[in-house]
């Protein structure tokens, strides 16, 4: 264990920047903490604890200050953060656990200048992963279980020093530092499946195997590596689709033309890069069928995770769902960001919205049907749905669209214009509003178990 740490370390990029350790409390982050402190003080690097209080166990308060005073005892900065875990429907509450304690440490890592994060997972963790994706059905994806690094899109890199460590290991470990830790009693309660996992099948699997985990841990490898050439394949299928980085779009009659388990390779890595998990066999294939077959002026929007998977114009887009409702001042600020992306005003003279109105409380806000615009003087306003559906935008793009307002009256709409009475006069300056929509959704899905 000490040598995995060392070359972990040994392999990290130079810089002055904390690494973060994950720590809970528990017998394998008490195990990193210790070891890992260690090395990366003999290498003259900085260490922080980062603790997440989930509320969920009586003991939650004394586990905290077990972590705080194991960090201070070894000389190392410490922060923790309380999360809220809001039950969901057909949600159990390990995962929403693992989703809200993931995100908490992202902003912890960010608050406090760390881009790399490690976590103690080890390699009878990895096993397990793979047994409980063989059971929900995984593809090698899911079966490649827990990478080593992975890098999200904040920049923060996740790593997992031990996942070549066995538990027999670590064990090893702190009885020979004497390390403290604490139990987590819901680690023994068998309705979880991974605790299921750990008391029933990891042990016919051990006593079959005598390899185990490493055997198991080893084929997860294999997968990863089969997972990489797919997605490589999908780069060079996706050059063939014209695919448009920036834009984040490909040619749905390229995804047609080809043969089913590339177009399904390509549609999954497609979904990936723009920030979405992969959908269910069933799904992908549901998916693929409408968006590659359609009629080329066909225009298609199917809902997936939160967002929206679309077809205009013979190109597939994916995009986050407009939010229903925000309202945001606008002072004359150059850059406004929204929920679903930005909007930015260019200042320029003639033209957009007269700086000299800037003081008459102007707002952003999402449609709400009804609004009308008049873009030509002399001429009657018009609904701003007859606007839209002119400009040849696709559906969710015009759903998305934020407006300039002034209490109930349109002033500008990003892409369609500024209405006469807003307009700034040849000569006077102007601010005319460029939206910029969210090139990915979010923050890139972590592996974990």
């Amino acid at each position: 264990m000490v040598r995995a740490i060392a070359a972990w370390v040994d392999a990290l990029p130079p810089g002055d920047d904390p690494v973060a350790l994950a720590v809970s409390g528990g017998r394998d982050s008490m195990a990193l903490l210790d070891a890992a402190s260690a090395s990366l003080r003999a290498r003259g690097r900085r260490a922080i604890g980062l603790h997440i209080h989930h509320g969920l166990h009586s003991a939650a308060d004394r586990w905290a200050a077990f972590c705080a005073q194991a960090c201070a005892a070894r000389g190392v900065a410490y922060a923790e953060r309380r999360v809220a875990v809001a039950r969901r429907p057909r949600s159990s509450i390990e995962a929403l656990a693992r989703e809200a304690r993931y995100a908490a440490l992202r902003e912890l890592a960010l608050a406090h200048g760390a881009r790399i994060v490690a976590l103690a997972h080890h390699q009878d963790d990895q096993a397990e992963t793979l047994i409980l994706q063989l059971g929900r059905g995984a593809g090698p994806a899911g079966l490649a279980a827990m990478p080593a690094v992975s890098t999200d899109a904040t920049g923060i890199a996740w790593c997992r020093p031990l996942l070549g460590v066995p538990r027999a290991a670590i064990d090893a470990y702190v009885v020979g530092a004497r390390i403290a830790w604490v139990d987590d009693p819901s680690n023994a309660d068998g309705r979880w499946r991974r605790n299921a996992v750990r008391a029933r099948i990891a042990p016919a699997f051990a006593a079959t195997f005598p390899g185990y985990p490493a055997t198991l841990a080893r084929a997860a490898a294999h997968q990863a590596d089969a997972v990489s050439l797919a997605d490589a394949l999908a780069g060079i299928d996706a050059r063939g689709a014209n695919y448009d980085a920036a834009g984040g779009t490909i040619d749905a009659g390229a995804l047609a033309s080809l043969p089913a388990a590339r177009a399904r390779n390509l549609l999954r890595w497609f979904l990936h890069v723009r920030g979405l998990p992969p959908p269910s066999a069933a799904r992908l294939d549901a998916m693929l069928r409408q968006l590659a077959r359609a009629r080329r002026d066909a225009t298609v929007g199917l809902a997936h995770a939160g967002a929206v998977v679309g077809r205009h114009r013979g190109r597939v887009a994916v995009h986050a769902v407009a939010p229903e409702e925000f309202l945001c001042a606008w002072r004359g600020e150059s850059v406004v960001a929204l929920p679903h992306g930005v909007l930015a005003f260019e200042r320029v003279e003639g033209a957009g919205v007269d700086a000299r109105h800037l003081d008459a409380g102007l707002a952003i806000r999402p449609r709400r049907g009804g609004e009308r615009l008049r873009l030509e003087r002399g001429r009657a306003r018009r609904a701003l749905k007859s606007l839209l559906r002119e400009s040849g935008l696709p559906a969710w793009e015009r759903e998305a669209l934020p407006l300039v307002v002034a209490g109930d009256t349109l002033v500008a709409v990003p892409g369609i214009g500024v209405d006469v009475a807003w307009r700034a006069a040849p000569g006077q300056p102007g601010w005319v509003p460029v939206w910029r929509r969210a090139a990915t959704l979010g923050p890139a899905r972590i592996a974990a178990p």
